[in-house]
């Protein structure tokens, strides 16, 4: 099992989730982080003094999958959704899952993260 966090701009969060429900990827957390990478942010004026912006506001989805095979349809469904070609495109991060267990009913592992019964 996997996890896959992905950390991308604010107005590619729509594209991201539709690319992921489009390749049947469910169980999907979004949140929304503040975070700064290459681009390093902007410069602002704010109330007539220039203000340096290096935490710009970002989304992360957190997604569980079963296997190499759905990792990788997950990640180039990410990647072909938040892709711009510009700095802050965001970042992906993939996770061994050691352990999956599914309160409800007490399911482990794969049968955790399956779709509930």
């Amino acid at each position: 099992m996997f996890k896959i966090e992905a950390i991308v701009r604010e107005e590619a969060m729509e594209d991201v989730k539709d690319a992921l429900m489009g390749v049947d990827v469910r169980g999907i957390t979004i949140s929304q982080v503040m975070g700064c990478g290459t681009q390093m942010g902007y410069t602002q004026v704010v109330r007539g003094s220039k203000v340096m912006m290096n935490m710009l506001p970002k989304i992360k989805f957190e997604v569980v999958v079963s296997n190499e095979h759905w990792r990788d349809i997950a990640v180039k469904a990410i990647t072909g959704a938040a892709h711009t070609g510009e700095p802050g495109d965001g970042k992906i991060f993939i996770y061994t899952i050691d352990k999956a267990i599914r309160i409800r009913t007490g399911e482990e592992d794969t049968e955790a993260i399956t779709p509930a019964r």
